[in-house]
């Protein structure tokens, strides 16, 4: 069955960087959009950013462009967000799932944790 297992979150000051990692199962990842989405405590799950299997076009949603950077590697089957220059609003839960610009799939992983705090 789809399965997505997101890593790499943590606590980290203003300012700072991360990289997350989302391993994904059960499609066939080469051929598919991937795309990171966020939600903070007591807003909607909102995209964040996206790429597409066949030219590595990339979307960023305004509030994290030129700060933070998905990529892909297709033999891991594995998505990425480096997220740099990372502020208190960036503070929320990253999930990965299929798509451009919305989820392809109900199921979500478990998300990581990234906090943005002094």
């Amino acid at each position: 069955q789809v399965q997505f297992v997101e890593s790499g979150g943590g606590l980290v000051q203003p300012g700072g960087s991360l990289r997350l990692s989302c391993a994904a199962s059960g499609f066939t990842f080469s051929i598919v959009a991937m795309s990171w989405y966020r939600q903070a405590p007591g807003k909607e799950r909102e995209l964040v950013a996206s790429i597409t299997s066949r030219d590595d076009s990339t979307y960023y949603a305004e509030s994290v462009k030129g700060r933070f950077t998905i990529s892909r590697d297709n033999a891991k089957r594995t998505v990425y967000l480096q997220m740099n220059s990372l502020k208190p609003e960036d503070t929320a839960v990253y999930y990965c799932n299929v798509g451009r610009f919305e989820p392809a799939y109900r199921t979500w992983g478990q998300g990581t944790q990234v906090t943005v705090s002094i």
